[in-house]
């Protein structure tokens, strides 16, 4: 990578994981604080921890395919700001409902989807995955870092100063967007990146896609709902106020991650992806189940809670892989739309359904129904089909005719090691699926723009 490409691939990850940050961070205390609120319900609480999901569901995709049109800089910092501005609503208000609509105005910043793009506007396609690969990364460690920090900050500054600091975050993501990342010379539609609406049909036809969109909703489902009563399980167990959560938070996403690396690799260089998906998953049963008939006993909750993140951390790293391995190669970014889709949704109906059942059948109904879904998914899992272990490879071509384009797609699917070639003749692109263990390099350089004139 180019000093420009580092630099603008460090400083979008580092934008996306501020407004992550901002995101978790109230899950490990926002159940506590609510109690104090006038005439909350659980069911408020839920729908207050969700809300965000719905907004961000609905919009991520639109406003994604607007940023073609209008810019990717403007979309972003309009989303931003609309973040920064739900921040402040959620922290002024002294009403759930005022808490509602601030984190609802929260999701109408929905960044996502153009974010990526800007991504690939400003990388070249033989370090995209890269730079993806640092975003997908820092979204992982803004999780962690917020159940470990959303304790501290509420000890220090309570819930509404931590809604303000998101909001001063917000803030100081918009000067590095405009400060640290160039402005596009040269902004193209990238089939890899971007939600392409003509491949719609293709990747919700696709069997093994919806597979894992229906993962990666129920999953966030669970993991919401089970916020949605674990802070309250566990100020009652440890007799610790939720400020004091982060001694147990930080060994266990220490461990958890320790514990989720082998797994990765196993599955990654061992090519053993289903065995261990599968495996995760029942131990998601297991924990629910144990939560269920622990959520009482301290050291009984944090050793499901320990189980759950080693299962949680493997699965939310393994299924954007798994998309990227499955999706047909000009449909990467329609297909990664699409499942991130499924992600805020599972995301909001958590929050609801966990606050709805906590009101109404107390707090082991979420466990026990989050047990139901679990088993669910281990059912759609089981039938999952072993995934070619296929990385994406994306070439530059230059300008060429659909002819050509046609012509080179099979030229270069009888590179060895390639297993899967489509030239988009507008995009100047070749998408790759490739096996890099046996994947020629050097035969695919002469078909690459870049490579060649180096």
């Amino acid at each position: 990578m180019t000093p420009t490409e580092r630099r603008a691939s460090s400083a979008l990850a580092a934008i996306m994981s501020v407004r992550m940050l901002g995101l978790f961070m109230i899950l490990p205390v926002f159940s506590v604080y609510a109690e104090t609120l006038p005439h909350t319900t659980p069911t408020l609480v839920g729908m207050a921890i969700g809300a965000y999901g719905l907004v961000q569901a609905l919009l991520q995709i639109p406003l994604g395919l607007l940023s073609d049109h209008i810019g990717r800089k403007q979309v972003i910092t309009g989303g931003l700001i609309l973040f920064a501005i739900g921040s402040v609503v959620a922290a002024m208000a002294h009403s759930i409902e005022g808490i509602i609509l601030g984190r609802a105005i929260q999701g109408a910043g929905a960044i996502s989807a153009a974010l990526m793009a800007l991504t690939a506007d400003l990388t070249r396609e033989e370090h995209r995955t890269k730079a993806m690969a640092m975003i997908g990364m820092s979204i992982g460690m803004a999780f962690m870092l917020a159940m470990i920090a959303g304790p501290l900050l509420n000890q220090w500054v309570g819930v509404p100063g931590i809604f303000w600091f998101i909001g001063l975050c917000a803030l100081a993501a918009i000067a590095i967007l405009h400060l640290l990342v160039p402005t596009p010379t040269n902004p193209r539609i990238h089939s890899d990146a971007e939600t392409v609406p003509s491949q719609f049909k293709r990747v919700l036809r696709h069997v093994e896609l919806l597979r894992l969109d229906a993962s990666i909703l129920l999953l966030h489902t669970q993991l919401t709902a089970m916020f949605v009563v674990l802070p309250l399980a566990l100020k009652d167990a440890s007799q610790l106020d939720a400020g004091h959560h982060w001694w147990f938070y930080l060994p266990i996403m220490v461990l958890a991650f320790a514990g989720m690396v082998p797994l990765i690799i196993i599955a990654e260089k061992r090519r053993q992806m289903k065995p261990l998906f599968i495996a995760c998953v029942a131990v998601l049963v297991m924990v629910q189940l144990g939560f269920g008939l622990l959520h009482e006993h301290l050291y009984g909750l944090l050793a499901m809670l320990l189980l759950f993140f080693v299962a949680f951390n493997f699965l939310e790293a393994s299924l954007p892989s798994l998309v990227s391995k499955i999706a047909p190669p000009q449909a990467k970014g329609t297909a990664m739309g699409i499942y991130n889709t499924g992600q805020f949704l599972g995301i909001f109906f958590g929050g609801l359904g966990g606050g709805w059942l906590y009101q109404h059948h107390g707090m082991s109904s979420v466990f026990w129904c989050g047990a139901g879904l679990s088993f669910l998914w281990l059912l759609i899992a089981m039938g999952m089909r072993n995934p070619g272990y296929f990385s994406s490879h994306l070439l530059n071509v230059g300008e060429i005719d659909d002819f050509t384009a046609h012509q080179l797609s099979q030229e270069l699917s009888k590179v060895a090691g390639v297993k899967e070639a489509v030239v988009i003749a507008k995009e100047q692109v070749a998408y790759l699926k490739v096996d890099k263990e046996q994947l020629d390099t050097e035969a695919l350089q002469k078909f690459s723009v870049s490579l060649a004139s180096k």
